[in-house]
């Protein structure tokens, strides 16, 4: 790819979002970075990824933590800038590639081939969708789609200057539940494609 692209998608839990952005990593032949890049930084911290893992795109913890300047001790603090400078990173070395979450389409608003998606569902879709890969009844499934969405909600809104999913940040916002993955994800590829053409 002769132009730097940069998909950065934003989704709600059980909405298809990750499944979506892997089949448009796919057909466009990018990379795709998600939870996985917390294995680079973590060999870079020398720390054991899956104590990263529990401070992963969550708000810090006010009660248990402190902020002097620009030192803190809080994890979710420490990770969250080091995804964000790693993010950066990528960024400026001009690969292509396809991001999850990690409010990229704010850290990275400064890249032209910037392309941010978010991804929405029905309700019922995202519980189904929850209860197909997890061992949840519908009960539990709802209760954790909404926790779930809920830390996002105050991770995204704690660390950019918009609302998470506000439609005027992003240049798609679309309802999974209709398409389907694999139709959602054929609609972005049709749109990406047509914005590298004007590019």
């Amino acid at each position: 790819m002769e132009k730097q692209v940069i998909i950065s998608i934003s989704r709600e839990y059980g909405s298809g979002g990750h499944d979506i952005a892997m089949r448009v990593a796919e057909e466009l032949s990018m990379p795709m970075y998600d939870r996985s890049l917390l294995q680079e930084i973590a060999d870079q911290m020398d720390m054991d990824v899956n104590e990263l893992k529990q401070y992963d795109e969550r708000p810090r913890n006010h009660l248990l933590t402190r902020t002097v300047g620009k030192h803190t001790n809080s994890m979710e603090e420490i990770l969250i800038e080091r995804q964000f400078d790693w993010i950066r990173e990528k960024a400026k070395s001009g690969e292509s590639f396809v991001i999850v979450g990690r409010c990229a389409e704010t850290v990275l608003r400064e890249f032209s081939g910037l392309i941010p998606v978010f991804i929405t569902g029905d309700a019922d879709y995202k519980v189904k969708r929850i209860m197909g890969y997890s061992s949840l009844d519908e009960a539990k499934a709802r209760a954790e789609q909404v926790k779930i969405d809920r830390k996002r909600r105050v991770y995204h809104n704690r660390y950019s200057d918009h609302k998470w999913g506000d439609s005027r940040y992003y240049d798609l916002v679309m309802n999974g539940s209709h398409l389907g993955v694999d139709g959602t994800a054929d609609e972005i590829i049709h749109y990406i494609r047509a914005r590298i053409a004007v590019m």
